[in-house]
């Protein structure tokens, strides 16, 4: 079922969600691997790079929102509602932030480590540098279709 299709079939059971906004993604890494985490409820949160919302004039998510999680073959895999967003420093990310995103040990050590990894290079892209000043966007959410 491609987003189309899966927006349309969760609409169905409520109508008035039909307006509601919404957006289609894949994780930036690891999509298929990251969208099975959060279709099981083991990831309920990501983080994402500030500068980068900045750069492309993109705004942050907001609570409420729906996202329609991708598989690396933009197959859509299930929908999540935003709980909570707010914006911390990489350096300041908590441990029960890290255990929420669901990946690997679950440990902030672990969450560190590939987050680091995953910003460097994004952020090289756009020819900026990864600081642990970097400020990021904090999301939860939780499954509410699949």
């Amino acid at each position: 079922m491609n987003a189309t299709e899966m927006w349309h079939a969760f609409c169905a059971g409520d109508p008035t969600l039909a307006n509601a906004p919404h957006e289609a993604w894949a994780f930036g890494c690891e999509p298929d691997l990251l969208a099975k985490l959060v279709l099981r409820g083991q990831k309920t949160a990501t983080t994402s790079s500030y500068p980068l919302y900045a750069l492309e004039n993109e705004p942050l998510p907001q609570v409420g929102e729906y996202n329609i999680i991708l598989d690396g073959n933009d197959k859509a895999i299930c929908i999540t509602k935003t709980t909570k967003v707010y914006r911390t420093l990489f350096k300041n990310v908590s441990a029960r932030h890290a255990y929420l995103e669901g990946e690997g040990d679950r440990s902030l050590a672990y969450w560190r480590k590939v987050h680091q990894a995953f910003f460097t290079d994004e952020l090289a892209e756009v020819k900026l540098d990864f600081t642990p000043e970097l400020e990021v966007v904090c999301e939860e959410f939780e499954v509410v279709f699949s």
